[in-house]
């Protein structure tokens, strides 16, 4: 059986995928995730609400995620939290 990911790892991943596309829709952020519908909603209502990402609507109504200067830094200290983690093997 497969391990289940840590909440902060879901997070990382998911931030990942808008950062890696700069601007993701929200069904290819869905398949990206891994996760139900009503999970992968959980956590971007939470990562908006806290500032994360931001949800921006066009003209024709067309949604799109994309990382926020707060997104940006939370990967930079996550990547230095794995660099620590794995100097002591831990």
């Amino acid at each position: 059986m497969a391990k289940k990911r840590e909440r902060l790892d879901v997070i990382k991943d998911i931030l990942n995928s808008v950062r890696e596309n700069r601007q993701i829709k929200p069904t290819r952020l869905l398949y990206a995730s891994n996760l139900s519908p009503q999970m992968f909603k959980d956590y971007i209502n939470e990562l908006i609400s806290k500032g994360f990402i931001k949800l921006e609507v066009d003209d024709k109504e067309k949604k799109t995620f994309s990382l926020t200067k707060k997104g940006f830094e939370f990967l930079q200290e996550y990547k230095v939290i794995e660099r620590f983690v794995e100097n002591f093997g831990l």
